[in-house]
């Protein structure tokens, strides 16, 4: 009986191992309900929570460039930045780039308020929160390593200056190759990190979405692309460390750029692009898996208690 209540024991784990996963049509299904619900919240939320999602990249951007100092390797900040988005993702703040993904689906799909007004409105006030919570975290980061401005800036800090030269004057340096390459990296990056976004609705456990987060986040940081709320708070640290910046050239060369490649790599290269491949109107004709398969997406377990296709 003993042996036979471990099997049944395993199987099970097996089992729930399996309803786990979802499949892309259902991750698209995730997406379209994902792009509705934050198309239906108003600006005080979205502000709100904008704000919260620019402070918990900051203190991931720090965290992550404090290790890579002090451990004298960048992959190991690389590995883990991605605990910043996490926070985001899970707790449901609102990342533009991620809003750069979802919802032109929901407007490709024609759901109801999902129109280029609701849209623009909705990425102008995230964009808001995320300025806003980023840079305050900043101004408490710097005066945090600082003593206040009244200690040295140590080695993190001269860290931060150099990224946020790296990522202005080296742009303003080389014209129009620089706006290129910031606009290229910046497509580059939302590439990835609307990939973490999208990949999160794979998983109904909270250990899949960590993972299926960490992955394609922990791409974009180790070499070193261009992400636009990341920069918020990178590049005001480094202005306020004494960095020689303008705020003009922080815009011009590096926020501007970066933000239209962020929406470019996350609306066509993920957004649309899962949408073209994966969107089922009615899959009537496949053939329906077993109990003990995995899930074919949020659809098949909408019957469940306290099930919800998004964050």
């Amino acid at each position: 009986m003993t042996r036979m209540a471990g099997n049944l024991e395993e199987w099970t784990a097996n089992k729930e191992d399996a309803m786990d996963y979802v499949k892309p049509y259902g991750v698209v299904d995730s997406m379209l309900a994902g792009g509705a619900l934050k198309l239906s919240l108003p600006p005080r939320q979205l502000m709100l929570r904008g704000m919260l999602a620019g402070a918990y990249l900051g203190i991931g951007t720090s965290m992550a460039v404090t290790a890579a100092v002090e451990t004298g390797y960048w992959i190991v900040g690389s590995l883990l930045f991605p605990f910043g988005l996490a926070l985001a993702i899970l707790l449901g703040a609102e990342i533009i780039t991620g809003s750069f993904a979802l919802l032109p689906v929901a407007a490709a799909d024609g759901q109801q308020n999902a129109g280029l007004r609701q849209v623009f409105a909705n990425w102008s006030w995230v964009f808001l929160g995320n300025l806003l919570g980023s840079t305050a975290y900043a101004g408490l980061f710097a005066i945090a390593l600082t003593t206040a401005g009244d200690a040295q800036i140590n080695a993190v800090g001269i860290k931060l200056m150099a990224i946020a030269e790296a990522k202005t004057n080296y742009y303003a340096s080389h014209g129009a190759s620089g706006l290129l390459a910031a606009f290229t990296k910046g497509m580059l990056c939302n590439w990835m990190v609307s990939l973490a976004v999208v990949a999160a609705y794979m998983s109904t456990s909270f250990s899949g979405k960590i993972l299926a987060i960490w992955g394609p986040t922990l791409l974009f940081f180790s070499q070193g692309f261009e992400h636009a709320v990341v920069n918020m708070f990178l590049i005001p640290i480094g202005m306020l460390l004494g960095a020689p910046i303008t705020v003009s050239t922080w815009w011009l060369w590096n926020q501007i750029p970066v933000t239209l490649g962020n929406l470019v790599g996350g609306m066509l290269f993920t957004g649309l692009a899962m949408y073209a491949a994966h969107r089922v109107v009615a899959p009537v004709s496949a053939p329906q898996p077993q109990a003990t398969m995995a899930s074919d997406g949020a659809a098949a377990r909408a019957d469940r208690p306290g099930y919800s296709p998004s964050f």
